[in-house]
């Protein structure tokens, strides 16, 4: 019994060891392939943790300045103007700041006029004239000299730079500069602005996220313009900062919108200040081809009730050098004078062969014909100047204008008045610059008709009632009522059709205009949407036409002036009118 329990009891001892050596050797088997799920497991997770910080973790990359601003040298310099970064580049020499006179022009002060020819930069204050020659650091004010310790104009090529400094002399802005990389921040736009403040140090990015490069840091509590931002954006704003980067900023990173009051710097602008008439200016052309025609003044003003100015056309440009021709009569202007009348002596541009631009383009030219309209109007005891230039072609307009500032300066010191010829304001014709008229001049004149002139493709009105009308209400948008004077016309054209649709025509005087119609037994009708009076016949195959101006027609112009508070009328021409219109015209100007 005893070896039997023995064994009984040995037995399920040697049954149990053997299944614990079976499962050792598979739990050894297990642990490499353990291991390597481990691994794949702790990379896959790597990875993937990689690929979300790097999808969702802001980019520390920081944008290239000089790339940004596309800046090419150490002396370039970015510009940007108020809160617009400029395409135009400016230049960094000798510790100032050089700013392009092309974009001085654009966006500071169109006033300033830079002559390419004879490299001369000019400024028109009220009654002196600034200059400044290229490379030289004196410029002169009214012919005295006077000197800055800097170069005030620099050449680079065909381009010309005007240091900031000097414009600040007469331009009302402010500037600041950085270096590395080169920009500066100019502010001519002053009052309230909308800011934001970095609730936090943040970055400023090129685009809107966190993936865009970072243009700059701001600390917390820094300042930032808010700029107009596109709808779609969100949760960014678009701001400009103080040191003049443009970017975007995360809305949860700044503060909600304030307002900042940009004070505008203490500024002596000057006072363009004009010599006015203190009565309603009625005047009228007297139309003087050569000097004999001067004797018909007595004639011509017989009937001219309430006529309190008269322009004869005695001069013209000569020559591109600037001189003018004239055929001025002491004689006339001491009768006219005896009459009551004023003498605006008017000045054309309408010399065959003779360049418009090449005459006022140049400096020593445009300054030689203000010259001498002045000399003339002071021998002569003239009271005004009337500037009578046509056809005044885009690329002639910034020299126009010059002229005008630089003529207006002479007749302010000497106090002569003023006048300058329009015509009616239409998109092709900006090139005037009606508004600098406004400033410069006396008075701005409407020529108030040619609607349909002698080259008109198609017959019609020489001055309908809109088209009067909306000659003023446009010229009012840039010049004020006070200076405004509207001309009207004492003509009408006679127009032929023939029957292939040739349109041509003759000026007729009022007088003519009435017999032509008498002699043709037309009964003339009235149109209400031109507010004339119309004939119509045909005859041998073609149409003839005519809207007439006559004493009704004019008094419907002459209650434009009135309703609109006009300083005045003006007519072309004296000896094309009916006697009994000065009665309609002294009922709208006493």
């Amino acid at each position: 019994m005893a070896r039997d329990d023995r064994r009984r009891r040995e037995e399920p001892v040697q049954v149990r060891r053997r299944p614990r050596k079976k499962k050792r050797r598979r739990n050894r088997q297990m642990i490499p392939v353990l291991i390597a799920v481990l691994l794949i497991i702790l990379i896959g997770g790597f990875l993937a943790g990689k690929i979300l910080w790097e999808k969702y973790s802001p980019s520390k990359e920081r944008a290239d300045g000089m790339e940004y601003f596309n800046l090419t040298d150490s002396q370039e310099m970015a510009v940007i103007f108020d809160t617009e970064l400029l395409e135009d580049k400016a230049r960094f020499q000798d510790d100032h700041v050089y700013l392009n006179v092309e974009t001085v022009y654009q966006y500071l002060d169109s006033r300033y006029y830079w002559d390419a020819t004879e490299n001369m930069y000019l400024y028109a204050l009220p009654t002196e004239l600034v200059s400044v020659e290229v490379g030289s650091s004196e410029y002169t004010v009214s012919k005295a000299k006077q000197s800055e310790d800097y170069v005030i104009l620099r050449a680079d090529g065909s381009d010309a730079y005007v240091a900031l400094d000097f414009l600040k002399k007469y331009t009302n802005f402010t500037y600041e500069y950085w270096e590395e990389p080169n920009r500066v921040h100019i502010v001519s736009d002053f009052g309230t602005k909308d800011v934001v403040t970095a609730q936090k140090e943040s970055q400023v990015r090129y685009k809107p996220g966190i993936k865009s490069p970072i243009l700059t840091d701001v600390e917390k509590g820094a300042a930032m313009y808010v700029l107009e931002e596109p709808e779609e954006i969100d949760e960014w704003t678009r701001v400009l900062t103080k040191d003049g980067y443009i970017g975007y900023v995360r809305d949860k990173q700044i503060s909600v919108i304030s307002q900042e009051e940009l004070e505008e710097p203490e500024f002596d602008a000057p006072e363009y200040t004009s010599i006015p008439r203190d009565y309603k200016i009625n005047l009228s052309w007297h139309q003087v081809t050569n000097e004999d025609a001067n004797n018909q003044l007595l004639s011509r003003i017989a009937d001219a009730k309430g006529l309190n100015t008269i322009s004869p056309t005695w001069f013209s440009i000569k020559d591109t050098d600037g001189n003018i021709s004239s055929i001025a009569s002491q004689s006339y202007v001491n009768y006219a004078h005896q009459q009551g009348l004023e003498v605006w002596g008017l000045v054309d541009n309408f010399t065959d062969g003779v360049s418009t631009y090449e005459t006022l383009s140049r400096t020593s030219s445009r300054q030689r014909l203000v010259n001498q309209l002045t000399a003339a109007a002071i021998q002569y005891g003239l009271d005004g100047i009337n500037v009578d230039f046509e056809m005044i072609t885009e690329d002639c307009g910034r020299a126009y204008i010059e002229f005008i500032r630089e003529l207006s300066i002479m007749c302010r010191i000497n106090g002569i008045v003023l006048s300058v010829d329009n015509y009616v304001p239409t998109a092709s014709s900006s090139q005037y610059h009606r508004e600098e008229q406004g400033v410069f001049a006396d008075y701005v004149i409407i020529m108030g008709y040619d609607e349909h002139y002698a080259g008109s493709e198609e017959a019609g009105s020489v001055a309908s009632y809109n088209f009067v009308e909306q000659g003023i209400q446009k010229t009012l948008e840039e010049v004020p009522k006070e200076k405004v004077i509207n001309a009207i016309p004492f003509y009408t054209r006679f127009w032929k059709t023939d029957g292939d649709g040739n349109v041509s025509s003759e000026a007729l005087g009022m007088g003519s205009a009435g017999t032509k119609a008498k002699n043709n037994e037309i009964e003339p009708t009235w149109d209400e949407t031109t507010r004339q009076y119309y004939i119509e016949l045909e005859y041998e195959g073609s149409i003839y036409q005519m809207w007439m101006e006559e004493e009704r027609s004019i008094e419907e112009k002459m209650k434009l002036i009135k309703d609109y508070d006009l300083a005045g009328v003006a007519s072309w021409r004296l000896g094309y009118e009916r006697a009994d219109i000065w009665d309609v015209i002294l009922k709208y100007v006493n």
